[in-house]
């Protein structure tokens, strides 16, 4: 059977796109929270024969319908904590229900840290013996002693708060191990661009030296002819050239950082201006990227921008930045020129090549491709 081409294309895009939010799905932080809250209700839900039976107020379907809404908090746990905290209380003073609190407390010092963390826990080890000696015969199979209550209360506490601690700072640890990373990969760019200055200005910086003194050496000789005014030039070009290079390398010493998500607007802009407008729609979790990623944005951007303007004149570029849980994606598509320019444009051929290096470096990968229609640089990276 034959297939269209238009058809065949239509296709793979939604795989390709279902195929991208399964990825961004299975692991991103919404699907744990939605795991994490649907473990707690089955742990729960053994418990729902006898919590109807000791609660006259709940028969059994009542008694689920409570229990899902209590463990539908967790899944604002990374935000507002407090909010499963304060449920678990409640299911402790009225359904004698420790379950839920395990994964509060967890939560609380996953995401708060160690101070937020052991003060729900010595909170919830107060309102446990506020209830054991203020409300009688709580739990109904009450320990005989304080000592025996406690051994089933603290434990459950210190435990979950405790393991949420640790992950805590795993997770500074993790962030900061990152950090070193990126700047250990700043650096060695830095130096590298130093490197290169350097060989620019002994190498180069002496072959326009010489340049320019054999050029003014040549006008001086040709002041009495008719190519006085070209050698002048020539010598005027030379010197310009040369204070160009001493500017860039030996006064400033170092390129100008690169941009980050803030300058893509103006980078639009420009763009626009040209005569290839761009439609920019961009995550707003993209601005707590490292300075790092932010430049890496930028460049790709950037360079996806001048080769649209090169090839696809005048055509509406569209830009998508979003973070795909832990994932980055930058995509950049345009539709092509209807007819091919008469004159071929000004390209090194390297554009492509060198924003794949650079994502490469930082541990992505890039596609370009090619349609009937349209041209399309997908970029995925991690959002360190």
């Amino acid at each position: 059977m034959h297939v269209k081409p238009a058809a065949a294309s239509a296709f793979h895009r939604v795989v390709a796109s279902g195929r991208r939010l399964t990825e961004s799905w299975a692991g991103s932080p919404r699907a744990l929270d939605v795991l994490t809250a649907l473990s707690c209700l089955a742990l729960v839900a053994l418990d729902i024969p006898g919590l109807a039976a000791a609660d006259n107020s709940l028969n059994g379907p009542l008694a689920a319908a409570v229990l899902a809404l209590g463990c539908s908090s967790l899944l604002v746990r990374r935000r507002m904590p407090w909010i499963s905290y304060l449920a678990a209380l409640l299911f402790i003073g009225w359904l004698h229900e420790l379950t839920l609190v395990q994964f509060a407390l967890y939560s609380v010092g996953r995401y708060r840290g160690r101070r937020a963390g052991i003060l729900a826990t010595v909170g919830y080890v107060a309102f446990a013996l506020a209830l054991f000696y203020g409300v009688p015969e709580w739990p109904a199979s009450r320990a005989e002693t304080l000592s025996g209550f406690l051994s089933v209360v603290v434990p459950i506490g210190v435990l979950a708060s405790a393991a949420g601690i640790a992950a805590y700072r795993h997770d500074l640890v993790s962030e900061l191990t990152a950090r070193r990373a990126e700047s250990a990969v700043l650096q060695a760019v830095q130096q590298e661009r130093t490197s290169v200055a350097r060989d620019v200005h002994d190498f180069v910086g002496r072959e326009l030296t010489l340049l320019t003194v054999r050029s003014e050496v040549l006008s001086s000789r040709a002041r009495e002819t008719a190519y006085a005014k070209d050698f002048e030039e020539l010598a005027d070009t030379a010197r310009r050239a040369h204070l160009v290079l001493n500017e860039i390398i030996v006064q400033r010493g170092e390129r100008a950082a690169t941009p980050g998500v803030e300058g893509l607007a103006a980078l639009a802009e420009e763009s626009g201006r040209a005569g290839s407008p761009v439609r920019l729609v961009m995550d707003p979790a993209v601005h707590a990227l490292s300075p790092l990623r932010q430049a890496a944005v930028y460049r790709v951007v950037q360079e996806c921008l001048t080769n649209a303007a090169k090839h696809a004149h005048g055509e509406t570029i569209d830009v998508s930045i979003e973070v795909e849980g832990p994932r980055l994606r930058i995509a950049v598509s345009n539709a092509l020129a209807d007819r091919t320019p008469g004159r071929a444009p000004v390209s090194a051929g390297s554009g492509t090549a060198s924003m794949g290096e650079r994502v490469r470096s930082l541990g992505g990968e890039l596609t370009a491709s090619r349609t009937e229609g349209s041209y399309e640089v997908v970029a995925s990276l991690p959002r360190g």
